[in-house]
């Protein structure tokens, strides 16, 4: 995904961000004035020493309020901000201390955030206001605002672009090596499979034939029995062939997308399934094949374990993910532990950069939700 996508977030709830415009008013304008006053105060009075201790207070001030500043955003407008790594002052001295911080990048991105954000504030508690009297601006309009206000909190007080590129780096070696695990898996099935299934029946046919081939001249009904039994082997070869080429990837999904291959897998469920599909435009032919596998997975782990009575499927597409969502009414408890099905799944959605999310208290339901992004 790109830079971009990672710093996504949903529009913040309209009371939430219409109680963060009032209020950070109120903080803003203190912040403002005590920093301001600060940085004038300090500059003015370094020349006779007195401003150096308040230009320090000052800076461990506007790193302070940053912090605050994340909590605080992150909470309200639903901005995804964790706390930022900053450089280490254990063992300097007071004034080394101090050249680290105004050194430190972060220290004036929080800085600027602050001085920024004040006229924001102005601006935005009027229209929080206006907002508690006019409904439509209330619903429509400022929760864009919120988002937009959120937008700018990302950009400066959020992980520097280094950071998030090493943390993105990360995430996708994390994603590389999950996703050869679950290919080296599913050539080790695919091999079990052929071993087990059609080249067995293969080899009966071959056996059968060359015993046809000796009785050729001596014994003509021993010969039409032989011929005829590996003619019943062939078959099953043929349909243990074509049943495995379905599991690696099933015609209907590639003719007809993932409404009806979804369709046909809750039709072979044991217990009712029903099932919603809207993901136009349609998505990467990868994309399909983790979500119909996933799917398929955990109806079978439902039908097997969950004592569920019936169960859901929905698949929506925002943007730039699918979204794959089965329910059940089971007893619950399903948790991800490593080697089990739920991690098999989470691997295969790791292939493409992919989420699993499992939400199963004891006594059910147990919601499973696969967040697919569409590129990567």
């Amino acid at each position: 995904m790109s830079d971009a996508q990672q710093l996504e977030h949903p529009r913040p709830h309209p009371a939430r961000t219409i109680v963060y415009m009032i209020v950070s008013f109120v903080i803003r304008l203190l912040q403002f004035v005590l920093i301001v006053v600060g940085i004038a105060v300090g500059v003015s009075t370094a020349v006779i020493w007195v401003g150096f201790p308040i230009l320090l207070a000052t800076t461990s001030f506007v790193r302070w309020s940053g912090d605050v500043e994340r909590s605080w955003a992150g909470r309200m407008l639903s901005v995804p901000l964790p706390p930022v790594q900053r450089r280490p002052l254990e063992g300097l001295t007071l004034l080394r201390r101090w050249v680290t911080r105004l050194s430190d990048p972060t220290t004036w991105r929080d800085l600027a955030y602050l001085m920024a954000a004040f006229p924001l504030a102005c601006a935005e508690l009027v229209i929080a206001l206006a907002s508690i009297v006019l409904l439509p601006m209330a619903i429509w309009v400022t929760p864009w605002l919120g988002y937009l206000h959120g937008e700018l909190a990302l950009a400066l007080l959020g992980q520097d672009r280094t950071k998030r590129l090493e943390q993105k780096a990360e995430r996708l070696q994390a994603s590389r090596a999950r996703g050869v695990d679950a290919a080296e898996a599913e050539r080790r099935r695919i091999e079990r499979d052929l071993h087990d299934g059609a080249q067995q029946r293969l080899v009966a046919v071959a056996m059968s034939l060359g015993r046809a081939k000796s009785k050729f001249d001596q014994d003509p009904q021993a010969v039409r029995e032989l011929i005829d039994e590996a003619h019943s082997d062939a078959k099953l070869a043929v349909s243990e062939l074509r049943d495995l080429a379905r599991g690696i990837y099933p015609a209907v999904l590639g003719d007809r997308g993932l409404d009806a291959a979804l369709s046909a897998q809750a039709a072979k469920s044991p217990i009712p399934v029903d099932v919603s599909v809207d993901v136009d435009p349609r998505p990467p032919a990868a994309v399909e094949t983790t979500a119909y596998f996933i799917v398929g997975e955990t109806l079978t782990n439902i039908a097997k374990h969950s004592g569920a009575t019936e169960a859901g499927v929905k698949v929506w597409r925002t943007d730039d993910h699918v979204v794959v969502e089965i329910i059940d009414n089971g007893h619950g408890g399903a948790e991800v532990r490593p080697g089990g099905g739920l991690a098999g799944l989470a691997d295969r959605a790791a292939t493409i950069d992919g989420v699993i999310t499992v939400v199963s208290p004891v006594g059910g339901p147990t919601v499973i939700r696969a967040d697919l992004p569409c590129q990567w």
